[in-house]
């Protein structure tokens, strides 16, 4: 690895701790409109592009996490995922029954955004470049 390259270059896979896997899969089903390419009783994943999104029950958390010790509770991240027009894709989610938690709202940097919530509070944005 040369010092100009950076070994981050994409993004492999995000875990996302949850209480309720059925309603964690359910929301990420119809928020994404995908199916799990793998499930079992702890997690359920989904394929957007080359990412895997993987919705774990925090009960399998320490597992997947030993020998780190470390608390889980509380821990909420965005997750910004670009796309061509934002409004038009908070219309298709509203009309399957997934409101923003906020926006469509332009911002000042020159993007316009709306977020959503799942159901344990990760925080999905939705963004597009300003016109």
């Amino acid at each position: 690895m040369t010092d100009d390259k950076t070994w981050a270059e994409r993004i492999g896979a995000i875990t996302l701790f949850t209480e309720d896997r059925e309603a964690a899969k359910s929301f990420y089903r119809n928020f994404l409109s995908l199916e799990p390419v793998y499930e079992d009783e702890d997690s359920a994943v989904f394929m957007i592009g080359d990412t895997m999104v993987n919705v774990l029950r925090t009960s399998a958390v320490p597992e997947l996490i030993e020998p780190s010790k470390r608390a889980t509770e509380g821990l909420r991240s965005i997750y910004t995922m670009p796309v061509e027009d934002v409004d038009a894709v908070v219309a298709n989610l509203s009309a399957r029954g997934i409101e923003p938690q906020g926006g469509p709202v332009d911002r000042p940097w020159g993007i316009r955004t709306a977020n959503f919530a799942d159901p344990d509070g990760h925080l999905w944005e939705l963004s597009c470049d300003l016109p």
